[in-house]
């Protein structure tokens, strides 16, 4: 079972900095590097840097609003994030369980051999 991860858009989701940017604009809908900035511990610029990361994976786009561009997520790129998120996991758990019981099979034969 191989799940195909899209490793960039996972680099860019994996700053702390980004996932906040994300959420802030999925809470309050679209929003400038300016109004960003006032709620990030980063300059204007570093946020400015990170929404362009974001835009280049497909994560938000942005509509030019006079001298202003407005940023908002892209739903359909961040559900194909989930997705892939939820296929690494299941992924995980499979893997998880065999080697749960591979081990409880080497604690059984471990056992075995002591009461012999």
């Amino acid at each position: 079972m191989s799940t195909v991860v899209d490793d960039e858009l996972w680099s860019a989701i994996g700053d702390p900095i980004r996932r906040t940017m994300i959420d802030l604009l999925l809470a309050d809908g679209p929003g400038t590097a300016t109004s960003l900035s006032r709620r990030l511990p980063v300059t204007r610029q570093a946020v400015s840097k990170h929404l362009a990361v974001l835009d280049r994976v497909g994560l938000i786009h942005a509509e030019s609003a006079g001298r202003e561009r407005h940023y908002q997520v892209d739903e359909a790129q961040l559900a194909r994030a989930v997705a892939q998120l939820s296929a690494v996991g299941s992924t995980w758990d499979a893997r998880l369980r065999r080697i749960k019981r591979i081990a409880e099979a080497i604690e059984r034969t471990r056992t075995n051999d002591e009461g012999e």
